[in-house]
Formats: structure tokens, sequence, C-alpha cells
């Protein structure tokens, strides 16, 4: 059993990191290519990055390599297969949940890091990205990576998902973290200003938190910095 367990933590480990690479590795060269030269000189950061990204992916393969066991070998989360095992109408609802979930818990403990003290001990690592890249996305102090690894695996015991659904919240969850860092926008003008985008967070509106601190808290939707007064709008530059 204890091997098993290794094995799909050492597993998911590597599904994590090579997810990584491959995605901010995507994204980087879209940036090369579309906004050349924006990277230029930050070799020595990228490399940091990319370090602590490794760290982070390791923080985040454990737990969910553990979970993965417990599913396929126990059956005790709340992941399910069947197409019919709950209304199809569920499969929407439940992605929200969870987006909206982890959200809200993104949220908290991201101003909670922004506490002077826990700043300078663990979020500084990623703030140190000036200006972030889409290789920031994973660059975290350790503690920081461990507040966000275990987000997804708690909620799997907790609310039902549907496997699909789940996949597509990770791949939600990776490639928003990614292109929130690049620098530069690459959704359109009239999604961003649009009634939908008010609500959504994309680069322009993270970039604002890199470069004022404290505002803009959120990962995926813009409700918790609008209701608690944090919310300052786009940034002009990655615009």
């Amino acid at each position: 059993m204890l091997l098993a367990i290794i094995l799909s933590a050492l597993a998911m480990t590597l599904i994590v990191g090579l997810r990584y690479l491959a995605t901010s590795g995507l994204f980087a060269f879209a940036t090369a290519r579309v906004r050349p030269g924006l990277y230029t000189g930050l070799d020595a950061q990228i490399r940091r990055e990319i370090g602590w990204s490794l760290v982070s992916a390791a923080i985040y393969g454990v737990p969910a390599g553990v979970v993965a066991w417990m599913w396929q070998d126990l059956g005790w989360t709340r992941i399910y297969t069947e197409w019919n095992a709950f209304p199809l109408w569920y499969l929407p609802l439940s992605l929200f949940i969870y987006l909206f979930l982890h959200d809200t818990w993104f949220y908290w403990t991201h101003r909670w890091m922004h506490i002077p003290r826990w700043f300078k001990r663990a979020h500084a690592v990623h703030h140190a990205s000036r200006p972030p890249t889409a290789w920031a996305a994973m660059s975290f102090h350790p503690i920081e990576a461990l507040t966000g690894a275990i987000v997804i695996p708690a909620l799997v015991f907790l609310v039902p998902i549907h496997v699909a659904m789940l996949g597509l919240v990770l791949l939600i969850m990776t490639v928003m973290g990614v292109t929130n860092h690049m620098g530069w926008e690459m959704f359109p003008r009239w999604l961003v200003h649009s009634r939908a985008g008010n609500w959504l967070i994309t680069a322009s509106h993270h970039q604002r938190h890199h470069d004022e601190y404290l505002c803009n808290f959120g990962l995926y939707f813009r409700f918790w910095d609008k209701l608690c007064g944090t919310d300052r709008g786009l940034s002009p530059r990655s615009l």
C-alpha cells in the first residue's frame, strides 16, 4: 500500500511538473512571437521562476497523488465517472462551485500572504518576479505552494464532481494561472471590457496586483475584490 501511494505521488508530481513546463513554455513562446522583447533581460529571473515552480510541482503533486490513490483504490472521494450519476445540469454547476470555492480560498489566503510578516516569509518569492512572466505561474515559496495544493484535493472529498469536469477545473486553473502572469492581454478588448469581462480576472487585471500589491487579489473572478473594496480595475501596461 505504501509503495502504491509513493508511486502515485511521484507520478502526479511528474504530471504537474510537465504540465507546468508545457503550458508555460507554450505561452512564453507565444509571448516571444506576439510581444517580441517583452522578456528581454529576464533570463536569470526566469530561471528562478522555473526552479521555484518545479519545487511547487512536487508540493502540488504529492497530495494530488494521494487523493488519486484514494479515489482509484479506496473510492473515498466524491469523484464520479458515470454521466448519469447526477443530472446533466449539475455538470456545469459543479464546475462553477469548484471555481468559486477555489477562488474564495485563494482570495483570502492571498490577502493573508500580504500581511507584512507572511509576505516577507513566503509571498515575496512570487513578487520577486518583476515583471512576472509566463514562467511565474507556480513560482511560490513552499509555504504558499502548500496553501494552494490542498484546495482541490480537499474539495473532491466534499463536493461531487465528474472526472471530466475535474479535468476542466485543472485546465482552467493552469491556463489562467499562466496567462494572468504573461504581462500582456491575450483576450480581446471586447471581452475584457464587456459586462462578463467586468467579473473575470485576466492578465490586465492581475498585472495591477503585481504593480500595486494591495489590490486585485482574486484568481478567477472579481467578486471578492469588488465586495471587499480591493478591486482597482485594469492595468494599462498589459492591455
